[in-house]
């Protein structure tokens, strides 16, 4: 495996979602850091380490991005509309997990730079499932080095 120690940034606005999430990472034995932010905006304050963000010792630069659409403030969409216009961010790789399956937010989302899209599992057991095989995916997948990347 390559480095299964990555910072996963968690952009979700239903904290029961966010909590089921987290779940499903640990009963696969997921250790990754997960940081969890409400909307787009936090996000953007996350990505760009500001605010209550701006210590990288506690808010590491995010590996990989899983993405809800449907959110106040700034959306999924919007969110990666800004990440697009933002070339230190563009490398991210971004997982959309939204319940919307609907072909215009689909297409949207690809067009806007999403890595994969997925639907909601309507289960735990097939969330789990999921997150195992994504996790699996970007554990193995190389990443681009950033200014952020940890020195290996």
């Amino acid at each position: 495996m390559k480095d299964s120690n990555y910072t996963i940034l968690l952009v979700e606005d239903e904290e029961t979602d966010a909590l089921l999430m987290k779940r499903a990472f640990k009963r696969n034995n997921i250790l990754n850091p997960v940081q969890w932010v409400k909307d787009g905006l936090e996000a953007v304050a996350y990505l760009n380490g500001q605010g209550v963000y701006a210590d990288r010792a506690l808010y590491p630069f995010p590996e990989v991005m899983i993405l809800d659409l449907k959110m106040p403030r700034m959306g999924g969409l919007e969110l990666l509309a800004w990440v697009r216009d933002h070339p230190d961010f563009r490398v991210i790789p971004t997982i959309i997990m939204s319940s919307s399956g609907q072909d215009p937010d689909i297409t949207k989302a690809y067009e806007l730079g999403a890595n994969t899209y997925q639907i909601k599992p309507t289960t735990f057991d097939e969330l789990t499932a999921l997150v195992k095989s994504a996790h699996e995916y970007w554990t193995l997948s190389v990443k681009p080095k950033t200014k952020w990347s940890r020195s290996v």
